[in-house]
């Protein structure tokens, strides 16, 4: 048996439902660079389960992806992230599916490079309704000011797009043709049928149109200038 050296401090590892602030959760987590996915909600450590299920959450996860990156592609000053950590608040720090903000408005990069504060859409892949998405998460990002999020909760072949509203989420509705379109990102429309029965080429097609949209045009030049700006 070797002796631990007095001079060197052991890190206790994360396990599942420790409570911890948010400084200690991250002491822990980077002790720990095998651990591919851990997340501090409401104080709770949730551990990411591994192996993942490919048509339940790596399928659905890369068609979301799909999607926002090619609004992100055509909108210069959005930033896009896959499964960033985010500081929430002492209490929260979730690391989403996906992420789109624009730094400075609710959310920066951190000097350390994180996100700070809260982007204005967050997407999580669920398996069910049972899960943390639209329970604990939802209230966290609720409470802190996420504008808009998109929960696809696949087993049951649903997706919710909740807008915050009077700090409540409200569902946002779909159109005549089952079109959901963003009211903080414009142009980023979604054709909710059309994902969830695995049509690609129809989601893209309803983005471009999005894309090709007066709102997009003006929204476009908004964040030239406010990026110009800031230069």
């Amino acid at each position: 048996m070797v002796a631990t050296p007095k001079n060197v401090i052991s890190v206790l590892p994360l396990e599942n439902g420790d409570r911890l602030s948010r400084c200690e959760f991250e002491r822990r987590y980077q002790a720990m660079p095998h651990l591919r996915k851990a997340e501090l909600v409401e104080g709770v450590v949730y551990i990411m389960a591994s192996p993942l299920r490919i048509k339940s959450h790596g399928e659905p996860h890369a068609d979301l992806i799909g999607w926002l990156w090619n609004y992100k592609t055509a909108t210069p000053g959005v930033v896009m992230g896959i499964e960033p950590t985010v500081r929430l608040d002492p209490n929260n720090e979730p690391q989403p599916d996906a992420v789109l903000f624009i730094p400075g408005r609710q959310a920066l990069i951190s000097e350390d490079d994180y996100i700070q504060g809260a982007p204005e859409l967050v997407i999580e892949v669920a398996a069910s309704s049972a899960g943390i998405d639209l329970h604990d998460k939802k209230r966290t990002y609720r409470r802190n000011g996420v504008q808009e999020y998109i929960v696809w909760r696949t087993l049951d072949n649903q997706l919710d797009w909740f807008r915050l509203q009077a700090d409540e989420y409200i569902l946002l509705p779909s159109d005549e043709q089952g079109i959901i379109r963003s009211q903080v990102f414009p142009g980023l429309w979604l054709s909710v049928l059309a994902l969830l029965s695995g049509e690609r080429a129809t989601v893209l097609s309803v983005l471009q149109a999005g894309l090709a949209a007066t709102e997009h045009q003006e929204f476009m030049q908004n964040l030239n200038e406010n990026m110009k700006n800031r230069k």
